[in-house]
Order: C-alpha cells, then structure tokens, then sequence
C-alpha cells in the first residue's frame, strides 16, 4: 500500500511514519509537510536518507494542484490527513490560520481524493470537538460536537465536511478522534514538554488557573496505533474515538513531572485562565475497542517516564525546536497571564 501523510512532519505524524514503515514492510509513505513552526524535517532526516520506501514533498494540503499531482501521478492508495494548526492559544491569538488550513485545507484534500479515486481517506480529529464534561461520564462517538474554542471549532468543522462527504458522495472516509497525546517529538508548546524546559531551566512552570481541568491522556504510539486500525479494519463514514484510560488533572501531570526530574513544586506558577477553557475531556473508546480490537497499551506513568527518558537523549533537538519564533510566541502569551 502507499499512503499519503499529510502533517507527517508534526508530532504525531512522525510518530506514525516512523511506526508504519517499521511495521509493514509492503508499505511506502510519501509524506506531505508545509513545515510551518511545529513541523521539522530533521524529525524523519534518517528515513529521508537511508529509506527509499519513504518520501517527502514540501507543500501545502491547501493547494489543488499539487494535491491532484500527488494523488494522481504518484499512485496513492489511501490518505492520512494530521495537517493541521492545533494550539488552543495560537487560535485565541487568530482562529483564521485554523479556518484556512483545518476546514478548507482538509475539504480540499477530500475532493482531490475524491476526483482521484483513492481508496480510504482518515481525518485524523480530537476530542476537544465535543466540548466539555462535567465530573462524570465520556465521550462517545454520539456525543454532539459542541466545540468551545476556534481550534476546536475548526476541528469539528472538517469532521462535519467529512462526513457531509460520506453522506453526500459515498466517499469512503473514516474519523478518528483521540484524547491528548503525548511521547517523542512533540512540540513544547504542550504541556508536557513545556514544563520539561522549563523545569530544566529552573523557569516557572505556568498553569492555568486551579490546575484542575483533567484530560485523558493517550501515548502517541497507542494513538498511532489507532489510526492503523482505522485505516485497515474501519467502517467507511464511522467515526472511532481512542483515549488512555489515564485521566488525570493539570496540576498533577506537573507534579509527576516535577518529581522525576528532581525539581521542586515550588517551581509551578498560576496564571490566568485560558478563554473557553474545556473543565474535563474522557474518552469512551469501546467502539474502537470491539470493532478494531483498539486498546492502550502504555499506562501513564510509565509513558511519562518514557517521554523525559526521550528528552533526555534528545537534548539537541529541544534546543532546535525551542529557538527562535516559538519561544517569542511563548513568553509573550503566559507573560500576558502571569
């Protein structure tokens, strides 16, 4: 099979090039990136070099010429759309680089696969799309979306745009929406990441609020994972949810962080609240769990660990990502909070 990835160049996009390549040696990638400021190239350099069944092209899911050109003259089988803007704040900051990209970038691709016959098509999504929960229950895939902040809205409208797509034109589309990720590569301006630096560098480490909004984390390669299965097993026009089974607050992710690093608690600093701020996001992935055979393998405490033991060897590439036009962002958004 050869796949288009889109966004293969981000976070989760590398993880799941790096797994499929090493999981099906029948399979070649040809990785579409724009290589905005959260995806870098140097994240796949190795495969670049030294793996003739993986490819690069620089370009923009945006733009329909080269989108037809990829799908049509290089033989593509199936499509995994990541590209996508997804930091929460940056969308505070101008939902309109979400609405370019995460509606119409993905619309785009949907029709140029369409017109180019590929086979299947996965919108990789997120369970921010839902909304928020209160103290109990989770999201199911019947769940309506009810979106709080323009990332996610922009989120739930390509999911919407997917399946008008199924419904419309019987194209053979699959959604997966996943609960926050976590592992190697990933940009830190997430939390996790971002309070590795900081910690290091003996900095604040900036928590909204209480603290106590609590997510449901999933290791990347679980996520990954899921996707796989969905591109394989999945029903056309069936959207899968995936999650960790690890919820766990803000301000406790922290302190577990903290607390391997060797750093003191003394170190977390409370700033405001962000806008919209969802209170609570759970993922029900029985769905996933009967129909592809979907469950998380890597509890949370082990992943965590797992992630700074990655940081730690990789000490070059967290200066690399961290320079420049990111940390300006940063600084400048929770020093407005402080």
């Amino acid at each position: 099979m050869k796949l288009l990835v889109t966004g293969g160049c981000g976070f989760i996009g590398t993880n799941f090039i790096r797994l499929m390549l090493a999981s099906h040696p029948d399979w070649s990638i040809l990785n579409l990136d724009k290589l905005t400021y959260a995806g870098n190239r140097l994240n796949l350099l190795d495969l670049e070099e030294n793996e003739p069944r993986y490819e690069f092209v620089r370009g923009d899911i945006c733009n329909r010429e080269l989108v037809m050109d990829l799908l049509g003259g290089k033989r593509i089988d199936a499509v995994v759309n990541f590209a996508a803007e997804s930091h929460v704040d940056r969308s505070i900051n101008d939902p309109s680089p979400f609405v370019a990209t995460n509606v119409a970038g993905a619309q785009n691709l949907m029709e140029c696969a369409r017109q180019c016959g590929t086979g299947r098509f996965v919108h990789v999504s997120t369970d921010e799309v839902y909304g928020t929960l209160g103290p109990s229950g989770k999201f199911t895939e019947t769940t309506p979306l009810a979106p709080n902040s323009p990332y996610s809205a922009s989120k739930a409208g390509a999911d919407l745009m997917a399946r008008a797509y199924f419904e419309t034109y019987r194209f053979p589309v699959l959604i997966t929406r996943c609960s926050n990720n976590y592992g190697p590569y990933q940009f830190p301006e997430k939390l996790i990441p971002l309070m590795y630096l900081n910690a290091k560098a003996d900095k604040g480490l900036p928590v909204y609020g209480d603290g106590l909004n609590v997510r449901d984390w999933i290791y990347v390669d679980d996520h990954c994972r899921g996707v796989e299965l969905t591109l394989t097993k999945g029903r056309e026009g069936q959207a899968y949810n995936f999650g960790g089974n690890a919820e766990e607050t803000n301000i406790s992710v922290v302190r577990t962080l903290l607390s391997i690093v060797g750093k003191p608690e003394s170190l977390i600093t409370h700033v405001t609240d962000r806008p919209g701020h969802d209170k609570r996001y759970a993922m029900d992935f029985s769905l996933a769990a009967e129909e592809l055979g979907f469950a998380p393998t890597l509890p949370f405490d082990q992943g965590l660990a797992q992630t700074i033991a990655w940081y730690e060897a990789n000490t070059t590439w967290l200066e690399q990502v961290q320079s420049g036009e990111y940390r300006t962002f940063m600084d400048s958004w929770y020093g407005e909070r402080a």
